[in-house]
């Protein structure tokens, strides 16, 4: 009795083309830039576009600017679709996004190298400006897909150097005519690396990804009055500066009070003047609080509120906050983790669930079609950084189980 191979993503021709696509937009420093819509951007798109054409889909481009190649099945009916984004933040590495993108498109050219039909579709998408480094709110592309955002609202997004989103587009050449939000998938996949800790630390394991934080992003400005560094009394100074430095120990603070998966950063500060001799009598502070639960996640935003308040009346300044972004906890849906788990068995991969600190498409698309997420290593937890990296055993493991679940799933 023979025992046939199960079939196998090519992992040469994966590491190949996210090693291309990372040399294209190299930095000095060896991180990865390629900021939404920018020509950056756009030569990344033209690449995937060119070798979606050399795995044989058929591609389609949204009027916000998402990419998708599809694969025909034997019935006409909702495709299994899997993808990410392909946008960086300013100094990225090479895996964050474009794993996803290109271990989806590897699985879809596997399968027509194997000359293997499914019964269902499959599709690959590129989502447009998901980092939301350029634009807000980040996710952009998914959240007009699964009806979030509107087209129109998120044509109109300006951009941090006064772009408009829609300008941008054409300017690029991506101002797609397709409907958004088609087609709806029958289950998506979105496969990434972890960018944290846990996976590295249990020596390889794959994480099927059953939740995923809520986000809470605020734009405080704090107002004060600019004096003298060396005359001014300490008791008579209203000093934007150090209400700035305030919020960021209560962020903390907070966090480690709460526990269980709360975190709080400060990532973001910028002051007015801005000169070592003058007290700022401005301080814009960026505020990132999320939590796995959305009850816990509105008390700690009421709690920073209260604490704002109550900082403004001590020293004597104003403080106005601007929601920026705000996303439930997502739970994703229990048979597509189920078939990750199946196929991990299947594959012997060794396997466990987790929990997502970061923000994904998958959250999005997870309010139109059954979702979850597969995750692979980070080496030593680090990501949005140059040094970001994942082992080759990593990323063959983690496209393979991409592979074998989108089978199992289109075969329904």
């Amino acid at each position: 009795m023979t025992h046939t191979a199960p079939i196998a993503i090519n992992v040469d021709r994966l590491i190949a083309r996210i090693d291309s696509l990372a040399e294209m937009e190299r930095m000095h420093d060896g991180s990865c830039s390629r900021l939404a819509l920018t020509d950056a951007d756009r030569r990344g798109r033209d690449q995937v576009i060119q070798w979606m054409h050399e795995a044989g889909l058929t591609i389609r481009i949204d009027q916000i600017g998402n990419i998708t190649g599809l694969r025909p099945g034997r019935s006409s009916v909702r495709p299994v679709m899997t993808g990410s984004h392909i946008d960086t933040v300013g100094n990225g590495g090479r895996y964050d996004g474009i794993y996803g993108v290109i271990a989806g498109l590897e699985v879809l050219q596997s399968l027509r190298d194997a000359d293997q039909v499914t019964e269902r579709p499959l599709a690959v998408t590129v989502f447009t400006n998901e980092e939301g480094v350029r634009f807000q709110p980040d996710m952009m592309g998914s959240l007009v897909y699964s009806g979030g955002l509107t087209v129109e609202d998120a044509l109109n997004a300006q951009a941090t150097d006064g772009a408009r989103v829609g300008d941008e587009l054409k300017r690029i050449g991506y101002a797609g005519t397709e409907r958004c939000g088609a087609p709806v998938p029958h289950a998506f996949i979105e496969l990434h690396i972890e960018q944290g800790p846990i996976l590295d630390m249990e020596c390889g394991v794959l994480g099927a990804v059953e939740n995923l934080q809520g986000i809470s992003w605020q734009e405080v400005t704090i107002r004060g009055v600019s004096n003298h560094a060396g005359t001014t009394p300490m008791q008579l100074r209203h000093d934007a500066g150090y209400g700035a430095a305030r919020i960021g120990v209560f962020v903390r603070e907070l966090a480690k009070r709460m526990g269980g998966s709360q975190v709080g950063t400060v990532g973001s500060v910028r002051l007015t003047p801005n000169l070592i001799n003058v007290i700022p009598n401005q301080a814009v502070v960026s505020v990132d609080l999320r939590n796995t639960d959305d009850a816990l996640l509105t008390a700690a935003e009421r709690e920073f509120a209260q604490y704002v308040e109550t900082l403004a009346k001590e020293e004597g300044v104003t403080i106005e906050s601007r929601g920026l972004v705000r996303t439930q906890p997502v739970v994703f849906d229990s048979k597509v983790l189920q078939a990750i788990d199946a196929v991990a068995a299947e594959l012997k991969l060794p396997i466990r669930r987790m929990t997502s600190g970061a923000g994904h498409d998958a959250q999005m698309m997870a309010r139109i079609c059954p979702t979850a997420m597969i995750f692979v290593p980070s080496v030593g937890g680090i990501s949005h950084n140059p040094r970001e990296f994942t082992e080759r055993r990593h990323l063959q493991m983690g496209a393979d189980a991409l592979l074998h679940t989108m089978l199992r799933l289109a075969a329904r």
